[in-house]
């Protein structure tokens, strides 16, 4: 065949053809990482975090005792120690000392009750109980 003959042959695909393809691998790849981002998402939130939950808080600005129904409500059913408890706002903050807490495991689904004296709380004011 000769050069000349090659020039003049149509044998390509054409832009359309050519722009439909890019857009299919285009799309596959989106679907791909898509699928790979989902999966490691859900991995990875499933065995993530414990929880617990403040049922019931209750304080008592005169007498200066605070009592905490605390519960494990963690995703994967595991069992959750906890041994601080901090109220925001308090100077010290960390109030785990004048409290019935030393280092309690909650299993899941169950709730344990901290109380604590000797605190100085002030008359209608808003308290945050972090425990940990």
């Amino acid at each position: 065949m000769s050069t000349k003959n090659m020039l003049k042959s149509k044998k390509a695909i054409s832009p359309i053809l050519a722009t439909l393809l890019l857009i299919v691998i285009a799309v596959a790849a989106i679907v791909v990482t898509y699928a790979w981002v989902m999966t490691y998402m859900s991995s990875t939130t499933t065995t993530a975090g414990l929880k617990i939950n403040i049922d019931i808080a209750s304080i008592n600005s005169t007498s200066g005792t605070i009592n905490i129904y605390v519960r494990n409500t963690s995703p994967n059913k595991q069992t959750v120690t906890v041994d601080k408890v901090y109220i925001e706002g308090m100077s010290p903050p960390d109030i785990t000392s004048k409290t019935n807490l030393t280092s309690a495991s909650i299993p899941y689904g169950q709730t344990i009750f901290i109380n604590g004296t000797g605190i100085n709380f002030t008359a209608n004011n808003q308290y945050k109980i972090i425990v940990t």
